[in-house]
């Protein structure tokens, strides 16, 4: 069964929005740390933002004061509102899920419990 789901993805121009929704099928949702990678075609995986258990929040320098992450544990969801996108930040959307400590950028995926299958953001006029 599908943990994580991704949805909110899709074309914008530039200087434009999205918002980004992650859904978790997960029991105990308010446990899990919750992060945001994208990964553009010929890159490698990035971290873009984290959000932690007690709404602690960090984010990519490339994306600071435009991204903003944020939970709702009511809902089992985590968002994240991208503003003043830039065609660089093409990429597919990922969100991934974890028990412990913050996970570091340099973190191997296998160190995340759940990852969703991703949802794509294309910036583009």
């Amino acid at each position: 069964q599908v943990q994580l789901a991704e949805s909110g993805g899709g074309l914008v121009q530039p200087g434009g929005s999205l918002r980004l929704s992650c859904a978790a099928s997960i029991s105990m949702f308010n446990i899990y740390g919750m992060n945001w990678y994208r990964q553009a075609p010929g890159n490698e995986r990035e971290l873009v933002a984290a959000i932690t258990t007690g709404g602690g929040t960090s984010y990519a320098d490339s994306v600071k004061g435009r991204f903003t992450i944020s939970r709702d544990n009511a809902k089992n969801t985590v968002f994240l509102q991208m503003n003043n996108l830039k065609p660089e930040d093409t990429a597919r959307y990922y969100c991934a899920a974890y028990v412990g400590q913050p996970r570091l950028p340099q973190d191997a995926p296998e160190l995340y419990d759940y990852w969703g299958q991703g949802t794509r953001v294309a910036v583009s006029s």
